[in-house]
């Protein structure tokens, strides 16, 4: 019985085990397959965005303009696409304006659509009747995408500008704080006014504390040998060497 239960054990471990390394070769192969997607998506878009340019700055005409508006549609909404994902990670209120962006991009790849459709159109004619049309529809969403991303930039901006001022009233407060060594609030803490006491305290310590001549004197002192014990030490001087050192 003992034996059965131990096989049976095993058995469901070595089940466990097959399970997960199924399971995290799965994981690995779709992370590595989305990784292989997105490799190629970003070199098609180069590719594509590469050809466009030498299309718009070497042909003329209309396959010229067509090239530019795919282009200049293409270069504005990723940027605001970046702009946008940056941002919302620091402010969640982006939230919206990706929302309107997201619905603004269905419109976008519509008319990337039509302009490539157009590039392959044999009728060179009626692709030019339909250019006006096609500026119009690509300003419109090309401004609406600016818009968003200008306006992003800006609240960016003054989130920070807001927080140097923050920071830059508190460090004049704290500087203000730190430069507080007056002791009394009618001291006098001007440095001719503290040179001249630090100039009167050293006089007082050259002659022996003249002002003890004044006192009538009450008879002869002993002379005591100075206590080591109450010898004030500071941690800038030397520590005095034993006798019979070198």
């Amino acid at each position: 019985m003992e034996a059965g239960t131990v096989i049976m054990i095993l058995a469901l471990l070595f089940v466990a085990f097959v399970a997960a390394g199924v399971y995290v070769g799965v994981k690995a192969v779709g992370a590595a397959k989305r990784g292989v997607d997105r490799t190629i998506t970003q070199a098609r878009r180069s590719v594509e965005d590469t050809t466009l340019r030498a299309k718009s700055f070497g042909q003329v005409g209309v396959a010229g303009e067509l090239a530019q508006l795919r282009l200049s549609l293409r270069t504005s909404m990723r940027a605001t696409q970046e702009a946008l994902q940056a941002g919302v990670a620091e402010d969640a209120s982006l939230s919206e304006s990706i929302g309107l962006f997201e619905r603004l991009g269905g419109h976008g790849r519509e008319l990337d659509d039509d302009l490539k459709r157009l590039e392959r159109e044999p009728d060179k004619a009626r692709v030019a009747e339909r250019l006006p049309d096609l500026r119009e529809r690509t300003e419109r969403v090309t401004h609406a995408a600016d818009s968003l991303r200008w306006a992003a930039r800006d609240r960016a901006q003054r989130f920070a500008d807001d927080d140097l001022a923050s920071l830059s009233a508190q460090i004049e407060v704290e500087s203000g704080a730190l430069r507080h060594w007056a002791t009394s609030p009618g001291a006098d803490t001007s440095p001719a006014a503290d040179a001249a006491g630090r100039a009167a305290r050293a006089a007082d310590g050259a002659t022996g504390g003249a002002g003890a001549a004044g006192r009538p004197a009450t008879g002869p002192e002993a002379i005591t040998a100075r206590d080591p014990q109450r010898q004030t030490t500071y941690p800038w001087q030397k520590t005095a060497r034993p006798e019979g050192t070198v």
